[in-house]
């Protein structure tokens, strides 16, 4: 098979290197938009070029479009316009509701499978990519039954290879799950930085006291403000939702610390602890 990446960041350089290591594609071409991504990808050895996005399509079996969530709508749309009949395209963003509904009256609508691998690290850049990213992790197909039944089937196997376990949800849904999961560990751990770096002005103090568990709180807010800058604005409505619902509750807690109810905060941290019943 012959993969064509577009995007050799975090996830997409991740998948080329997973689609090599376990044999799944021959020859992986890389498309990127940073000159330096796109030396670095081809040094670091996660594609074997570098083409423009005509000539990568033109000789691709699969074209993953692995860019900003922003600019995938309109780049599925772009590419599907260009490709044949045989070609499978996916895309690995974290938000699914636009892009399906962009993409929904599309003559080569059947070829796209949209897919959200849900795995990720802070770190961006082809250096940042991982060789066996995927094992043991989930990855959503959304709207299942609008791809075409090989094209399906590419994808499906192909994640299975990687180690992956399939979960199947509409696009709205994906959405709004991904703000509860994963947008707001973001939007609150730069949250976190921020009130840290504002109220602790002695540097030194923050690096000499902080504990294993403030910097894995604190870890996501080392992410690239390039990727999650319109993830919050195109999920815009779901993330305010959380966001909302994780401020009552912070409220809550100071009204508990206020009143010094020992009782309340207790019963409440409690009630919080039940999340062992899911993550274990």
């Amino acid at each position: 098979m012959v993969a064509a990446i577009i995007g050799t960041g975090l996830i997409g350089g991740s998948l080329a290197l997973c689609l090599r290591e376990q044999g799944l594609a021959e020859r992986i071409i890389g498309v990127e938009r940073s000159a330096s991504h796109a030396s670095r990808a081809v040094e670091l050895g996660i594609v074997n070029e570098v083409a423009p996005l005509d000539e990568a399509i033109a000789v691709a079996d699969l074209i993953v479009i692995a860019t900003p969530v922003d600019s995938i709508p309109t780049l599925a749309v772009k590419v599907l316009n260009k490709i044949a009949p045989h070609q499978t395209v996916i895309d690995v963003g974290s938000i699914k509701e636009e892009l399906c509904e962009m993409i929904s009256q599309h003559p080569a609508r059947g070829r796209f499978v949209a897919t959200h691998p849900m795995w990720g690290t802070e770190h961006s850049g082809p250096e940042a990519a991982m060789r066996g990213a995927f094992a043991g992790r989930r990855v959503v197909i959304c709207e299942r039954e609008r791809s075409d039944s090989d094209a399906r089937q590419l994808v499906e196997d192909m994640y299975s290879k990687l180690g992956m376990t399939p979960i199947y949800m509409g696009a709205e849904e994906q959405d709004v799950h991904c703000a509860y999961i994963s947008h707001i560990s973001h939007i609150t751990s730069f949250a976190l930085a921020l009130t840290v770096l504002e109220k602790e002005r002695e540097e030194e103090h923050i690096f000499d006291l902080a504990s294993a568990g403030f910097e894995s709180t604190v870890r996501l807010a080392k992410s690239a403000p390039e990727t999650w800058t319109p993830i919050f604005l195109r999920n815009k409505y779901n993330v305010l939702d959380v966001l909302g619902e994780h401020i009552h509750q912070l409220q809550v807690l100071r009204k508990m610390i206020e009143r010094d109810d020992a009782e309340g905060l207790t019963e409440t941290m409690r009630h919080a602890n039940s999340i062992r019943r899911i993550l274990k």
